[in-house]
């Protein structure tokens, strides 16, 4: 749980009261009860305030870039209009949340989830609903996610079957897939947010064609995608790809490993490309080695996630996956 709890640092405030106009102040504390913690919105003028306080039930977010926050009413899981932020080390609107009267209704519908936790059992077919079934919860992204269901793994094992058994377990290896169903157990969660849906949040099973469940994107192929959510797409834009019969996102990636700087996935773009056929390589002598991705793969500013929060824009950069040559200018 990132974000100070404390007095002191655990306020946000959005908009002072303005009597005169009416109106009214509007402001966030996040609070610590006992093991609970709470985000309570408060509004009104002075001598008569108004208080809203629901209780944290699920955080989502690594910390990476912030993490915000859903809370239970009944069986129907709902997003808080508060998250917290890294950069900077601050509380903001939750992204898409707009200045004004708090807004504790924004349903978390089973697709968002499905890219933040491993499971949770849907009470409704309503691919737009959010009752769940709150036992049935799996935080984070855990092994099932990528290898499939574990439980008749592990019923075999406890009845005491021997290794001649594996393959009978149902445990996936995705380096046995082939290359596009590799990459589209990655697309999952990495190939846009705004796919149409051909089954149910968490039917997925590795090693299947990703468009029995979400319709391929039918963005024109002049258009550029959002940065965010999108690293497959943009991945499949490149050069590199295209050429090549094997590269897939694990060729750089480990998702075993923590996240390495970004300059040192440098090593594989080597593995290919000679640094004596880049054309910066007499102005920039041998140091050109060491990073190929700043320059091929910018940092771009993403749309998709912006708080507005009092009168300040928030905005998110995260790395492209499209790789080429960039005028400098894109490379800003």
């Amino acid at each position: 749980m990132l974000g100070s709890f404390a007095k002191g640092s655990n306020a946000l405030k959005i908009a002072d009261p303005a009597p005169a106009i009416g109106d009214p102040g509007i402001s966030y504390e996040m609070e610590k009860r006992g093991a609970d913690y709470y985000i309570s919105a408060v509004t009104g003028f002075a001598g008569d305030l108004q208080r809203r306080s629901e209780e944290i039930g699920v955080v989502i977010g690594s910390g990476v870039r912030g993490q915000s926050y859903l809370y239970w009413r009944g069986d129907e899981l709902f997003e808080l209009p508060v998250s917290y932020w890294s950069d900077g080390g601050r509380w903001i609107n939750s992204p898409g949340y707009r200045n004004g009267s708090p807004n504790f209704d924004r349903p978390a519908s089973a697709r968002c989830l499905e890219c933040h936790v491993s499971y949770i059992k849907a009470l409704s077919d309503d691919p737009m609903g959010n009752r769940y079934d709150r036992g049935s919860l799996v935080p984070g992204i855990s092994c099932e996610v990528c290898h499939g269901p574990g439980s008749r793994h592990a019923a075999l094992f406890a009845k005491g079957e021997t290794k001649r058994h594996l393959q009978e377990t149902l445990i996936l290896n995705p380096k046995h897939f082939a290359r596009d169903r590799q990459v589209d157990l990655c697309a999952l969660c990495h190939n846009g947010a705004a796919q149409k849906e051909n089954a149910p949040a968490f039917s997925f099973l590795p090693g299947e064609p990703l468009a029995r469940y979400l319709s391929e994107d039918t963005a024109s192929a002049d258009m550029h995608p959002d940065v965010h959510a999108n690293q497959v797409g943009l991945l499949k834009r490149s050069r590199c790809y295209l050429s090549s019969a094997e590269m897939s996102c694990s060729t750089c990636h480990d998702v075993h490993a923590a996240e390495r700087p970004a300059a040192a996935y440098s090593e594989r773009c080597l593995t290919c490309h000679r640094v004596e056929s880049c054309g910066m390589e007499k102005t920039m002598g041998p140091s050109i080695r060491s990073n190929c991705i700043d320059c091929h793969m910018p940092i771009e500013q993403t749309n998709a996630i912006v708080s507005e929060t009092g009168d300040r824009v928030i905005r998110t950069r995260m790395r492209t996956h499209w790789i080429k040559v960039y005028s400098p200018a894109e490379s800003q």
